[in-house]
């Protein structure tokens, strides 16, 4: 199958130093997108990403902000505007956990903290990417991916319940967004990883989850992250062109 042709659209991908938004900010360069890979901390890890996309040809940047800081989200949109132009596709991937507990031991700073990035900062991307993709602001539509997680159906008990209820609200701001935005030509829709190899399980203190757990899966293993990626990639693809406020459980039939 040859790449599609995207005519030089630009791309932000959260959260893309590492893991499912590394697979998806290589996968849309490689596809012809233009892309943005946002990082927090580890800034020679979304470097990295970027000279693997300049060393195959493509165009790239990387930029770092809190997701969790309004003012900084909105300097990473002006930033794009300025280097690469005005966003056609949005991936909003970044997101936080802690080490697991049960409800009863979490405290209030935490499920403040948990939220803030994987909520607020979800919502203020959407916002600044609409704010560029409707027609009324001189756009040209769009799509937009949040990656949310199985545990928001399945609750994540006794591990992140904090982590699950923020995937919950990133799923009902899904569903409403895309249906604000659908005449806009912008397509708002979701994709639910379930036990994916990333680094992330590390936080939580248990890099050896997916391992564990993976005798729950029907598929009986865990995914990839470039498994993720494909869905996300499929999403914001003309393939997609009727596809909105859906969601694709990546999830081996967990």
């Amino acid at each position: 199958m040859q790449p599609e042709d995207v005519s030089r659209k630009v791309m932000i991908v959260t959260g893309a130093s590492r893991g499912i938004g590394a697979a998806v900010a290589l996968s849309a360069a490689r596809r012809g997108y233009a892309v943005c890979v946002n990082y927090q901390r580890r800034a020679d890890a979304a470097e990295a990403v970027v000279q693997a996309i300049l060393d195959a040809g493509g165009t790239a940047l990387a930029v770092r902000a809190d997701m969790a800081v309004e003012d900084e989200v909105v300097a990473l949109f002006e930033t794009v505007d300025r280097e690469l132009g005005r966003v056609d596709a949005l991936v909003n991937n970044a997101g936080i956990l802690d080490v697991q507990t049960t409800v009863e031991h979490l405290g209030a700073e935490r499920i403040s903290r948990i939220l803030a990035t994987n909520v607020v900062g979800v919502f203020v991307c959407c916002r600044e990417a609409v704010r560029r993709m409707a027609p009324r602001h001189g756009g040209r539509g769009g799509a937009i991916v949040n990656v949310s997680s199985m545990a928001a159906r399945l609750g994540s008990p006794n591990e992140y319940v904090d982590y699950a209820a923020s995937k919950g609200a990133v799923d009902t701001l899904t569903i409403g967004l895309a249906k604000e935005v659908a005449a806009d030509g912008i397509r708002v829709n979701g994709v639910r990883p379930g036990l994916i190899h990333t680094e992330m399980h590390a936080s939580g203190g248990e890099p050896g989850r997916v391992d564990r757990l993976k005798g729950s899966v029907p598929m009986q293993r865990g995914g990839t992250a470039q498994e993720v990626a494909d869905a996300v990639l499929w999403l914001c693809s003309d393939q997609s062109s009727f596809t909105t406020g859906s969601f694709i459980d990546v999830a081996g039939g967990r």
